[in-house]
Order: structure tokens, then sequence, then C-alpha cells
């Protein structure tokens, strides 16, 4: 009768010995395990890189028609002022094109720029994003996300899709808050003394 592999193996391995721990390659193991602190310190800087301050949406959004009007006033903003900003009547003070962009790129520059713009006191900007007849695998993917991403951003109060001149509907104007400096200068401004 042959004997399984199993037992072959215990039956050579019957007379064998553990080595003696070598007690300098053990100290030397323990010395390069890292500590408690350095473990809490890389634990705490992989939280940090994790960290993304762009909270905009990357879950499913429902899909617009290219063609669509984009069209979005929060509440307390006067219609006279959404009225002159979906007829173009404001002077356009930062544009940024998202045209051909990925998907996480286009996101991170849309998040950068609105925060960027509402920190350096620019109130009317132009997003053109292009109205993605082209776009694979479904149509207006980039404006349908812009659509859902400005409304999401609490620097915007208002947006409307733009003028044939300024890109109509492959672009959009959009109205940010003031910063808190020009609401402070305002103020300073209109006090009465």
């Amino acid at each position: 009768m042959a004997m399984t592999d199993e037992e072959l193996f215990l039956a050579s391995m019957g007379d064998v010995v553990p080595l003696a721990q070598d007690k300098k390659a053990e100290l030397r193991r323990q010395q390069n395990e890292p500590t408690l602190a350095q473990l809490a310190r890389r634990e705490a800087a992989e939280q940090e890189q994790d960290f993304d301050p762009n909270f905009l949406s990357t879950e499913y959004v429902d899909l617009l028609d290219p063609h669509d009007l984009l069209n979005y006033k929060k509440d307390g903003v006067q219609q006279g002022v959404f009225k002159n900003l979906r007829l173009g009547k404001y002077q356009i003070d930062a544009t940024l094109d998202l045209h051909g962009k990925p998907f996480r790129e286009a996101r991170k520059s849309l998040f950068d720029f609105i925060t960027d713009c509402h920190q350096r006191s620019i109130r009317v900007l132009l997003i053109r994003h292009g109205i993605g007849l082209k776009s694979k695998p479904f149509p207006a993917i980039l404006k349908s996300y812009c659509n859902k991403w400005l409304q999401e951003m609490p620097q915007i109060l208002a947006f409307h899709t733009a003028l044939s001149c300024h890109g109509g509907n492959g672009a959009t104007y959009v109205l940010l808050k003031k910063s808190e400096e020009k609401k402070v200068e305002n103020r300073e401004r209109h006090a009465k003394r």
C-alpha cells in the first residue's frame, strides 16, 4: 500500500528539531518595527491625505437634454437681479472652460475656481461646459453634473444658461455671494455716522 503525500512528509520530518532562536536577530527585528507614536503619525497622515475638501457629488445625476436651459435661484435673490443675470447684463469677471475635461478634472477645476473667485470677491462668472452632444456614453454628462454641482455650492446665489453670444446652451452665467470682506466693506460704507 502506497503512502499519501502527507504521510511521506510527516515520516521525513519525524527527526527534525526546531532551530534555536538568535536573540540578536529578534532584537534587531523589534528595533526595526515602528513605535506606537510612529504608527499614530502615519495613520494621521494617511487620514489627512484622504481628506478632500471638495464636497461636490460624484453620485449618479439625472441626465439633462443637451439643449435644456439651466436655471437656479436661491431664496432671497431679488427677481430683478436674477433677470439681469439671465439677460447677461452683468459684466463677466472670470471664465472657466471645462470643454473636453475628464469628470474628475472638471469637478476639481469647478470647485477650485468657484472657491478662488469667492475668496477674491469676484461676483459674476461664466462656466463653459458645452452641450455634450458628442459625450460618451451619454449626452450632456458634464452639463448635467455642472447643474448639480453649482446647486451644491453655498457660494452660489443663482445661475442661468448664457446668451448665445456667450456660449448659449453650452455655457452658464453664475452669480456668487459677496465675500465676508466685501460685506464688511459695504456695511462701513453705508453706515450712518
